[in-house]
């Protein structure tokens, strides 16, 4: 069975860094694309970032790009998201998820499997 643990969320001041880690377990996640999503309170779930099976490939949302990093260590199959300049908008529940494909995408609808989500509040 596939899982998803994210880990790395908390509180942060605007202007700090978080770096998030998604470790998974039960599949050869690294012939797959993952990406992170993240949902706000009172929001829709959002794409954040994605990154194909071998790391090459990288593709983010206008709203974090320049600012958030994703990468994977397909050794320890973990997937990263590093996230600098953090924001208050940026406070949302934060989910790895497994895509269905080795190419990345933007689509929810195509990933299959999903992490709980870790919280990450920026305030000051």
């Amino acid at each position: 069975q596939v899982q998803l643990v994210e880990s790395g969320g908390g509180l942060v001041q605007p202007g700090g860094s978080l770096r998030l880690s998604c470790a998974a377990s039960g599949c050869t996640c690294s012939d797959y694309a993952m990406g992170w999503f993240r949902q706000g309170s009172g929001k829709e779930r959002e794409f954040v970032a994605v990154i194909n099976w071998s790391g090459s490939t990288t593709y983010y949302a206008d709203s974090v790009k320049g600012r958030f990093t994703i990468s994977r260590d397909n050794a320890k199959n973990t997937v990263y998201l590093q996230m600098n300049s953090l924001k208050p908008e940026d406070t949302a529940v934060y989910y790895c998820a497994k895509a269905h494909y080795s190419f990345t995408s933007r689509d929810p609808g195509t990933y299959d499997y999903w992490g709980q989500g870790t919280q990450v509040t920026v305030s000051s």
